[in-house]
Order: C-alpha cells, then sequence, then structure tokens
C-alpha cells in the first residue's frame, strides 16, 4: 500500500524532515473540486500515463472510488502499449492484473478496494514505461 493512505498530520512532518521535505514533495489534485467527475476529467486531461498517476495519488479517495479513477488510469497507459503486445505479453499483463484484483480479495474494507486499484493501475504503468524505454532505445 501506499505511503500516503497511513500517514497524516504531524507524522508526515515528522517523515518529511527524515526524509528531507522535497522527498515527500507530492503533486496537487489539479481536479476543480473533489468530485468524482471533476476527478475523472482532470485524470482524462493528463497528458500521459505518468502525468495521470500522479493526478491518480493526488486526488484519490482511499475508497471504492479510485475504482473508477484507476481504470481511467489503466487505459491511458494501455494506450502505450496495449497494441505493441504480442499474445504472450498480453497474457502476462493480464495475469498481473488478476494478481492485484486476487492481492486483497479476502479483506474487508474500502481501502482495500483503493489498494486493488492502485495495484492495476501500477501495473499498466510499468508496461507503459517499459514500451516508452524501449520506443527511445529503437530509435
Amino acid at each position: 500500500m501506499r505511503l500516503r493512505f497511513w500517514v497524516a498530520g504531524p507524522a508526515l512532518v515528522l517523515l518529511e524532515g527524515f526524509l528531507g521535505g522535497a522527498a515527500l514533495a507530492a503533486e496537487e489534485c489539479q481536479a476543480k473540486s473533489t468530485s468524482m467527475d471533476d476527478i475523472v476529467v482532470a485524470l482524462n486531461a493528463a497528458p500521459g500515463c505518468e502525468r495521470a498517476m500522479k493526478q491518480f495519488e493526488a486526488c484519490a479517495y482511499g475508497a471504492s472510488g479510485d475504482v473508477q479513477f484507476g481504470d481511467v488510469v489503466e487505459k491511458k497507459c494501455e494506450a502505450d502499449f496495449i497494441g505493441q503486445l504480442q499474445p504472450p505479453q498480453k497474457l502476462s499483463y493480464q495475469r498481473e492484473l488478476r494478481v492485484c484484483d486476487q492481492k486483497y480479495r479476502s479483506k474487508s474494507g474500502t481501502m482495500y478496494i483503493s489498494a486493488t486499484a492502485f495495484c492495476r493501475a501500477e501495473v499498466a504503468q510499468r508496461y507503459s514505461q517499459r514500451a516508452l524505454k524501449a520506443g527511445k532505445a529503437g530509435r
């Protein structure tokens, strides 16, 4: 799980001091409001997978509403690689997504639904990063 779900208030200040402030410089949510629709608009407006993921992290509810946000990030990241995957790679990708789906299956609470959404988005982000890196190396 992400640190931001568990660290708040004075504990964050202590952690920032320990890690050196800039290490925890979080991006602010660019949505007009905290409504789900506004956050989805902000995620869709993000220029690429990396920025969408940063916005997802900044705007997340830490609850089941994050599933919708994670879906937007997954699709944005998949645009970088999904058409390039060979059948064995597609199977690996689908398997990694299923691992995320099952990771917290036996846990109760909406924060675990959020954790699943983040896990899936992170898998898509990794595949996007690999595809973009391979594209630069092939030039």
